[in-house]
C-alpha cells in the first residue's frame, strides 16, 4: 500500500507534491522523510511521509550539520570579530604546532588546511566532544601541506571552526547558534538537543543496500590508513560507524558541529530562509555582500577525500557547482552523510531543506534530491 503524504504546498508547487509521492512510491515500504520549501520568505511546501513522522520530527543530518557551525562564523566575519585572512593561530596559538602557522581562517573554511584528523583516531566519546577534538588536533601535523590541495575535513571541521570562534569570543559556537539563530527563528534544528526535545528524535537507520549497490560497494574498498579512513576515522580502533553518532544521546546533547546536528526538513529550509531573508520584516541573517563571500568557490576540483570533483565556498558546500548545476551562482549549502540537504539559492531568493530517516545510498546527499531539488526550483522561477 502507498504511504500517505502530509502537509501542504502553496498554489503553483503542486508538481512538487507529485514528485515527493513518487518519490516516496519508489522507496522501501518503511521510508520516513521530509521536504520544505521557502521562497521569497514564504513557506511554499511542507511535505512528509513516513510512520511515526510529521512535520516537526527531528532526524540525525549529519553533515548538514555544518551549514548552521558555518553560519554562526559567517555571523562573527559580518560583524568584524573573526577576519577570513588572519591566521588561525592568531586566535588559537598551540594550532601553530607542526607547521601549521601561516593557515588562515580562510583557508581553513575551505578545506585546504589538510587537518582532516589525527595519526591515531578518536575515540566515540571524543568525537561527541568539539573542545577534546580541537585539542587533539592543535598538536597533528597536516597530511598534506595547507593551500596546496583540498579535501573534505569530514568530522573535525566544525571541532577546529569552533575552537577559532571560542577562542575569539569566550562562547561555544553551540551557544551562539542557539542565540542568534535557532532561538530568534524557532527552528527545528538543534545543534544540542534539550532532553525535552528528545521525544521528537526519530533514530538513524543504516543504509540498506539492493545485492547490486552492495557489490558496487565491496567494489570500492579504501584501506584502513588512506587519507578517506582518516577523515572518517575509521581507522581508530574499535572505530564506530556513522550511524551511531546521532543516535548517541551524548552526540545529540553536544551537538558536535560537524555531524552531530538534529533536524526537520522545516529547521533546515527555515535556516537557509533566516540567512537570505524571511521577508517577515526582519532583515536577513546575513548582508548581501556576507552571502556573496561564503558562497564564492574557494576550494574546486579533485578533493583528496572524496576522491572527485567537489567544490566549497567558506564552511559550505557550493551547492550549484556540486549538486545541482541549474541553481544560482553562488548557491550555499550542505548535505549530509543520511541523504539530508538544504541550501540557499539567493538569486532565486530559494531556500531548501529535506531529511530522510534511512541512510541513502551511496551515502551523501539523496539521489531523489536532483529530483526534489529540480521540481520546487522550476516552481519557484514559474511564479511571477
Amino acid at each position: 500500500m502507498a504511504q500517505e503524504i502530509h502537509g501542504t504546498v502553496a498554489e503553483g508547487f503542486e508538481a512538487v507534491r507529485e514528485e515527493f509521492a513518487a518519490v516516496v512510491a519508489a522507496e522501501r515500504p518503511d521510508y520516513a522523510g521530509q521536504l520544505s520549501a521557502y521562497v521569497r520568505g514564504r513557506r511554499v511546501v511542507d511535505l512528509w511521509a513516513g510512520a511515526d513522522t510529521d512535520g516537526d520530527t527531528l532526524f540525525g543530518v549529519f553533515s548538514s550539520t555544518k551549514g548552521a557551525a558555518h553560519l554562526v562564523v559567517a555571523l562573527l566575519v559580518q560583524d568584524g570579530t573573526l577576519e577570513l585572512d588572519r591566521e588561525v593561530a592568531h586566535y588559537w596559538p598551540e594550532f601553530a604546532a607542526e607547521g601549521k602557522g601561516a593557515v588562515t581562517l580562510r583557508e581553513l573554511l575551505a578545506h585546504r588546511a589538510g587537518v582532516i584528523g589525527t595519526d591515531e583516531g578518536f575515540t566515540f566519546d571524543e568525537l561527541a566532544d568539539d573542545r577534546v577534538v580541537a585539542e587533539r588536533l592543535a598538536t597533528q601535523r597536516p597530511f598534506w601541506r595547507p593551500g596546496a590541495a583540498f579535501g573534505y575535513h569530514a568530522l573535525v571541521i566544525g571541532a577546529l571552526t569552533g575552537e577559532v570562534v571560542r577562542r575569539a569570543t569566550g562562547r561555544t559556537l553551540q551557544e551562539l547558534y542557539e542565540e542568534r539563530v535557532r532561538a530568534p527563528y524557532g527552528l527545528g534544528f538543534h545543534l544540542g538537543l534539550p532532553e525535552s526535545e528528545e521525544p521528537r528524535y526519530r533514530s538513524v537507520l543504516p543504509m540498506a543496500p539492493t545485492p547490486p549497490e552492495q557489490a558496487l560497494l565491496d567494489a570500492t574498498p579504501r584501506g584502513p590508513h588512506t587519507l578517506a579512513a582518516i577523515a572518517f576515522n575509521e581507522h581508530a580502533p574499535g572505530a564506530a560507524s556513522l550511524v551511531e553518532l546521532p543516535n548517541s544521546r551524548a552526540v545529540r546533547a553536544k551537538g558536535p558541529a560537524s555531524a552531530g546536528g538534529v533536524a526537520s526538513a522545516r529547521g533546515l529550509a527555515g535556516m537557509y530562509a533566516a540567512a537570505i531573508g524571511r521577508g517577515d520584516g526582519r532583515e536577513p541573517l546575513l548582508k548581501p555582500d556576507t552571502i556573496a563571500e561564503v558562497g564564492r568557490i574557494h576550494s574546486v576540483g579533485h578533493d583528496l577525500i572524496a576522491r572527485a570533483h567537489k567544490a566549497y565556498g567558506l564552511g559550505f558546500q557550493a551547492t550549484a557547482d556540486m549538486w545541482h548545476p541549474f541553481l544560482g551562482a553562488g548557491s550555499f549549502g550542505h548535505s549530509g552523510a543520511g541523504g539530508s540537504q538544504a541550501f540557499a539559492d539567493p538569486r532565486a531568493a530559494l531556500a531548501y531543506g529535506y531529511t530522510r530517516r534511512r541512510i541513502a545510498f551511496p551515502g551523501g546527499a539523496a539521489p531523489e534530491n536532483q529530483r526534489l531539488v529540480l521540481a520546487v526550483h522550476d516552481a519557484a522561477l514559474a511564479r511571477p
